[in-house]
């Protein structure tokens, strides 16, 4: 994982995965905003040229986080629901129930979708290039789905 200390790795094991939510920032006029979902911004901090953000962010039912990709690597935890995870080879790449942990790689567009009639509460650590933003919209690949 660039970026990504060995201590920084080591915080995040032993403090626990950081509540989450998506920073808005968009990347092309066909981006796709998500829809239900909003975030807190638990703790921050920067380690070297690393900013580390502790996040919570909450998918309600039928929400979607819109197709976006990260500037740097994410590590989270599904505190509540259940997501569900594509990449933008429109195809399943993860569906994670209320316990899982799952890794998002820098560069990947992705979409995380709430296909449940319950909340989805993600905790979420992202280390990122300083001053890079949390999240960055991307363009639908051309999946039937948003």
């Amino acid at each position: 994982m660039r970026g990504v200390t060995r201590r920084a790795l080591t915080a995040f094991s032993l403090t626990g995965l950081a509540a989450a939510s998506l920073a808005v920032v968009p990347a092309t006029a066909d981006a796709t905003p998500p829809s239900g979902v909003t975030g807190e911004i638990l703790w921050q901090k920067t380690v070297g040229d690393t900013d580390i953000v502790y996040r919570k962010i909450t998918i309600q039912p039928g929400g979607t986080t819109g197709w976006h990709f990260h500037d740097g690597n994410l590590l989270a935890r599904v505190a509540e629901g259940t997501l569900d995870h594509f990449g933008s080879d429109c195809k399943s790449d993860g569906h994670y129930p209320k316990g899982s942990v799952f890794h998002e790689p820098d560069h990947q567009v992705h979409i995380g979708r709430n296909l449940t009639g319950k909340p989805i509460v993600l905790l979420v650590y992202y280390f990122n290039p300083k001053g890079a933003p949390l999240s960055e919209d991307a363009a639908n690949p051309g999946c039937s789905f948003q």
